[in-house]
């Protein structure tokens, strides 16, 4: 098959070529006319199974014959060493290094957090199994010269020779090693009695050091030969010269072929295209990438050899840029461009190692019911399976909140054993009670006298159920690994199984229930190696066992297909999108080492932080050889303007440098070619027919249905913002409490009238010692039986401490005044003139010595001031009208000499109701006018009136469609109802 030669044989595909069809045509082209048995006996080793199932479909969509053995490169050498162990796991070798970090980290705090030991541990197991790929001896390492290295890095390499010593003293036991054993084992056979049969590696670029050892030896064989992808045939002798020389360009896409053609003793002139007679889709855009990728040290050529390219316009007819506004906007042009594609029946593929965008993209297509081929998947922790039993994990030692539980019982998972519609419909309706009357934090005893209190039989078995299934999780501390997982599995299939199950346990079914299932299993299976684990540790072994991706092979559509940088060297396309591409996307910003930093890597002779850059643009360019390219980025990101690429930016450079080539034109076409589609994704947006922005609302209802019945505090609402009367009132709607119960201003009003309540009644006869030492300790009383978070208790407490000497001081006044009468006294009075009943719930009411009273409001904010009182907020004034009218009830009509607002702010302050300047005389007359013109079917509601500031908003904004109108538009008023 293959003609013999003394020098190694390495072949070469251009970028841009399909090279899993190239490779199927290239075997073809070299065994045409013998026997069909003949390519049985080729031996290919390529760099993953996606790419031997492509070859594999390719020979088979050419009719019935034989296959060639195809392997993978960590398959090589398989079976040739015997050792009394099986290889260890990379997951139980993490956690056997979690414990010595977490202990690295028990004696060290200062060196990292807790919760940092697995991830710790991740990094140092990357570090040992690099260390055994790239043959770097362990003594290399060990006898780095830190003596000028920071504190910092001097303990990691005194803890780093503990553990590579323990690490490595049986390198069999470590799968890397034993791989790399085995390819020598496999190599040392060859060297004795070389195969006969043709044995080539395609596809790989040799960037771990047991591949490149592999490759080497292929390449020597007497019918080897190795198949290199997207090699740059266009760049100058001298240029591959440069990659190699000391100061390595590991950062550039051929570094590693550089690499690989010095080892071999061959010029990048000794490499042979593959197939003969197909060249590249488009050579001379090939020419321009090569050249813009050249090592920054000699992009000074591009002046010298700018020329020689040609007239750009040609080479960049099929290449385009699209530059959108931000990542949204870039995801709904992409999907614009695949959905042309899909509709023009182009094969199409994004690629990009931004997962949000391709997901962003992916959503975008729904919208046309296309669902991509995505070569990821989809993350199995965030399937609906992952994401159950990462919330339940995440709860251990945790108090249960009301929004974890009600998020948990809506899993689509959990109750799927039983009938679900019951399941459903309770969880509805525990989660309205939990919003309007909580717990914050739920546990069996709310929710068995929550089930008690409904009257339906199932409730009572379904809330024990949810008892049984989430209890005792904030008990949970540190224990061993097995029984983290044998507790977490127990919950989530109990979860799963419903409260009125009679079957199986089914979240494993299903793709991601069986991803799960293997993920557990692997992990109980080398549970024995980490030892007891607190709960935050624990979350994150967890997390890194289901980070695998779970794809769905559910009918994607056959020519829309999202690919990684991995999958376009083997799949080809004729419409290629190169998406994300901005610096620290496209390429990835280099992941930090807390072992070792660059300067020791580079003395141990461990890759380099630039390897992966090479790596990454070695994919771009030969993706960018596509015969139809686009090339995307967002102008700007979530938070600044976003960097280009650094090879985008060397491409948009050079062709702005060309004018005599037609450089800047060939760009300005590109810039236009992508306006194109981001304008098309922006016409999407743009509604069909345009409304006119909603009018300023002022509802008039009925005469019968406005309201009859209001509270002191609602006058001041009826004076600015007439509209929440009118929705609370006349529409009987209410807001929906948050799920997530926060400690709120109105819950602080609670708890502080509530201390005041109990303590100032016994405040005579005692000291102002014993007076602030009651009111604490009722105040610590108070917050402890109503308040459920310890943070908000202290914060809140330290508050009444602040305030505590003034308020007593300011008692001492009170007191002179008169005595208390009552507290929070509640009553009502209905107006003669309008008929309109007011309710009032009074905080104090002291009795001075003649009879007559003394009104209090307490004021856990700022109270209000001469001006406002004086306008709006009459609240003490109407009181004190109430109070002398009767509304009290059994205290009788009282006559009312002074009203006081006791302000209990951060900067407490006291502020009278000044009831001379408004005298309570004239208070009826003034609510006789409001409430005459409002119960005037001719009167609107109108929509913030007078707002007390500009931020201030109310849940019923929204209903006015407030943000289409201002305050500087008219209202309109509506009629509404039946007015007959």
């Amino acid at each position: 098959m293959l003609e013999p030669t003394d020098r190694p044989r390495v072949f070469s595909l251009a970028p841009g070529q399909d090279f899993p069809a190239a490779l199927a045509a290239g075997l073809r082209q070299r065994l045409e006319g013998q026997p069909p048995e003949a390519i049985a006996r080729v031996t290919v080793y390529v760099n993953t199974q996606r790419m031997k199932r492509r070859i594999e479909e390719l020979f088979h969509a050419t009719g019935p014959g034989f296959l060639p053995r195809l392997k993978l490169v960590t398959e090589a050498g398989a079976g040739l060493m015997t050792h009394g162990a099986p290889p260890q796991s990379q997951l139980a070798r993490q956690l056997q290094l979690t414990r010595l970090t977490a202990a690295l980290i028990a004696a060290q705090p200062d060196l990292a957090p807790p919760s940092a030991a697995f991830d710790l541990a991740g990094g140092l197991a990357n570090l040992m199994d690099e260390a055994q790929v790239e043959g770097v001896p362990i003594e290399d390492i060990l006898n780095l010269d830190i003596a000028d290295a920071s504190g910092h890095w001097q303990r990691a390499m005194a803890f780093l020779r503990i553990v590579l010593e323990l690490g490595l003293s049986d390198p069999l036991a470590d799968p890397a090693a034993r791989a790399r054993a085995e390819v020598e084992a496999l190599i040392r056979l060859w060297q004795a009695a070389p195969p006969a049969d043709p044995v080539f590696v395609a596809g790989s670029t040799g960037s771990r050091g047991t591949t490149h050892l592999l490759m080497q030896a292929v390449a020597r064989l007497p019918q080897g030969g190795l198949i290199l992808p997207g090699f740059d045939h266009d760049m100058p002798h001298g240029i591959w010269t440069t990659l190699t020389a000391p100061e390595r360009q590991e950062d550039h896409p051929q570094y590693r072929f550089a690499l690989l053609l010095r080892d071999l003793g061959l010029a990048p002139e000794d490499v042979t295209p593959w197939l003969a007679g197909q060249d590249a889709p488009d050579p001379a855009r090939n020419r321009l990438i090569s050249m813009a990728l050249r090592p920054a040290p000699v992009t000074d050529g591009w002046m010298r050899d700018g020329p020689s390219l040609g007239d750009l316009g040609a080479a960049t007819r099929n290449l385009t840029l699209l530059e959108a506004a931000d990542p949204r906007a870039e995801a709904e042009a992409i999907a614009v461009v695949l959905r042309k594609a899909a509709e023009d029946g182009v094969q199409a593929a994004l690629i990009s190692p931004d997962r949000v965008l391709t997901r962003r993209v992916a959503a975008a297509l729904d919208r046309w019911a296309i669902e991509p081929d995505d070569s990821a998947g989809e993350p199995l922790g965030q399937t609906a399976t992952g994401r159950l039993i990462r919330t339940v994990a995440g709860l251990m030692g945790q108090r249960l909140t009301a929004e974890d539980l009600v998020v948990i019982l809506k899993n689509p998972h959990v109750g799927i054993g039983s009938r679900r519609g019951p399941h459903l419909r309770l969880t509805r309706e525990l989660e309205l009670r939990l919003r309007r009357k909580g717990p914050a934090f739920p546990d069996r005893g709310s929710l068995t006298e929550w089930a008690a209190s409904r009257d339906d039989p199932e409730a009572t078995a379904w809330a024990a159920w949810v008892a049984d299934c989430l209890d005792g999780l904030e008990p949970v501390g540190t224990r061993t690994l097995e029984a983290h997982l044998a507790d977490l599995r127990a919950r989530v299939e109990l979860l799963a199984r419903g409260a009125f199950a009679d079957s199986g346990v089914p979240l494993w079914d299903g793709r991601d229930g069986e991803a799960a299932e293997k993920a557990m299993n692997a992990l109980a299976q080398d549970a024995g190696h980490g030892g007891e684990l607190d709960v935050v540790t624990f979350n994150s072994v967890l997390r890194g066992s289901m980070s695998e991706e779970v794809r769905d092979p559910a009918l994607p559509h056959p020519g829309v297909m999202i690919w990684g940088t991995l999958e376009a060297r083997v799949q080809g396309a004729e419409l290629v999108i190169l998406a994300g591409l901005n610096d620290g996307v496209w390429p990835e910003q280099p992941e930090p080492d807390p072992w070792l930093n660059r300067q020791m890597r580079k003395a141990a002779g461990l890759l380099l932080p630039e390897r992966r850059i090479g790596l990454a643009a070695h994919d771009f360019q030969q993706a960018a050889g596509a015969p139809q390219v686009v090339l995307a980025r967002a102008v700007r990101s979530a938070e600044a303007d976003a960097v280009p690429s650094r090879w985008l930016n060397r491409l948009t450079n050079l062709l702005d440098g060309l004018p005599e080539q037609g450089g800047p034109e060939a760009l300005a076409d590109m810039r236009r070619r992508g306006r194109h589609w981001c304008d098309l994704a922006a016409a999407l947006d743009v509604p069909a027919v345009s409304e006119p922005p909603a009018p300023r609302p002022s509802p008039a209802p009925p005469r019968a249905a406005r309201p009859r019945k209001l509270s002191v505090t609602e006058v001041e609402t009826l004076l600015r913002d007439p509209y929440q009367i009118y929705a609370r009132h006349v529409l009987r709607l209410r807001a929906l409490d948050p799920l997530r119960h926060r400690p709120e201003a109105s819950l602080r009003g609670t708890v502080l009238h509530q201390v005041l309540e109990e303590v100032v009644p016994h405040f005579p006869g005692l000291d102002r010692a014993r007076q602030k030492a009651l009111l604490l300790g009722t105040g610590a009383e108070v917050l402890e039986r109503i308040v459920p978070w310890p943070t908000a208790r202290r914060f809140w407490l330290a508050r009444l401490m602040r305030i505590a000497d003034h308020f007593i001081a300011e008692e001492e006044i009170r007191r002179g005044r008169g005595t208390l009468m009552a507290t929070e006294q509640g009553g009502g009075h209905v107006l003669p003139t309008t008929g309109v009943e007011l309710v009032v719930k009074t905080d104090r009411i002291d009795q001075a010595p003649g009879g007559a009273v003394w009104l209090y409001d307490y004021k856990t904010g700022k109270p209000p001031t001469e001006k406002q009182q004086a306008r709006y907020n009459k609240q003490l004034h109407i009181t004190a009208y109430l109070a002398e009218a009767g509304a009290f009830g059994a205290l009788g009509p009282l006559h009312v000499v002074g009203a006081e607002y006791i302000g209990l702010a951060a900067r407490p302050e006291t502020v009278p109701a000044d009831l001379e300047k408004i005298p309570v005389e004239l208070v009826p007359e003034s609510l006789h006018r409001l409430f005459t013109r409002f119960l005037d079917p001719a009167t609107g509601f109108t929509a913030q009136v007078a707002r007390e500031s500009q931020g201030e908003w109310s849940d019923y904004d929204h209903l006015s469609r407030g943000g289409e109108w201002d305050l500087t538009q008219h209202a309109e008023t509506l009629k509404v109802g039946d007015h007959e």
